[in-house]
């Protein structure tokens, strides 16, 4: 990658592009080594499942080296605004970190983002001195209000979580880059290189995946396919594509070559 093309979130500067999920995994020896093949530095889980009596002893952050790694633990389980703020001040009271991603959804078919409990969450967690990162819906003006709220990065989903889609609607998350003064990570919904890739040429900041890594055949070589398509998306939209066309038009040279005969 470029040099000095970091990503910096709350002036916390990141090489990685990649933010990764810790669950699912089949056991903790495939997780770290998906971890160190994906180069992520920040890994996300959710509060409701670690122990935070005992941090230091829970199977999921027990073999992790924390200084390597930003955590952004989750609020996923919560409903309702008032559940994800107390979630997060339990999760920051414990140590873990002030970073957060507010993740609420009511719908347990879908497990969309309900969008009013999201934008209340983060407004007060914002004022609280958290550094949050709400997961939403690709709605442009609902990522604004959440960048205006004083969201550090906003974190619209491609598709709904672990359905594999890809980003269903380009329009909008081009939409949502075009007007955002914070980063943006697509979070939910991709399944392939190919749809990280997309997410990466539209101009977002960086990715967010679980569940097309942890539930991969092999999750090891999946997370290094990730990363690779990252970089080599994020290379494509820096270097700027080429204008699409109706018609051809060659690249030999072919129109001068026919009007010399």
């Amino acid at each position: 990658m470029i040099a000095d093309d970091a990503l910096v979130i709350a002036g916390k500067k990141l090489q990685s592009r990649f933010f990764l999920g810790t669950g699912l995994f089949p056991n903790p020896y495939v997780q770290q080594e998906a971890i160190k093949a994906s180069g992520a530095e920040v890994l996300t889980f959710a509060i409701r499942r670690v122990n935070l009596d005992a941090v230091e002893d829970d199977s999921i952050l027990q073999h992790l080296e924390r200084e390597n790694f930003q955590f952004l633990p989750n609020t996923s389980g919560a409903k309702t605004a008032e559940e994800a703020v107390r979630i997060a001040r339990l999760a920051r009271a414990s140590g873990l970190s002030n970073w957060v991603k507010v993740e609420i959804c009511a719908d347990e078919k879908t497990l969309l983002p309900d969008p009013v409990e999201t934008l209340r969450a983060t407004e007060i967690l914002v004022k609280e001195g958290f550094v949050v990162l709400p997961y939403t819906s690709d709605d442009p003006m609902l990522c604004k209000r959440l960048e205006e709220a004083g969201a550090a990065a906003v974190m619209p989903g491609g598709a709904p979580i672990g359905t594999g889609l890809g980003i269903l609607n380009p329009y909008n998350i081009g939409l949502i880059v075009e007007q955002a003064k914070v980063p943006i990570i697509v979070d939910a919904g991709l399944g392939s290189a190919q749809d990280v890739a997309q997410a990466m040429e539209l101009g977002v900041s960086g990715i967010l995946m679980n569940t097309p890594v942890a539930r991969a055949k092999d999750p090891v070589m999946m997370a290094r396919a990730m990363k690779l398509a990252i970089e080599a998306g994020r290379l494509a939209y820096l270097a700027g594509r080429i204008p699409k066309r109706r018609y051809a038009s060659a690249s030999s040279g072919l129109e001068q070559f026919i009007s010399r005969l």
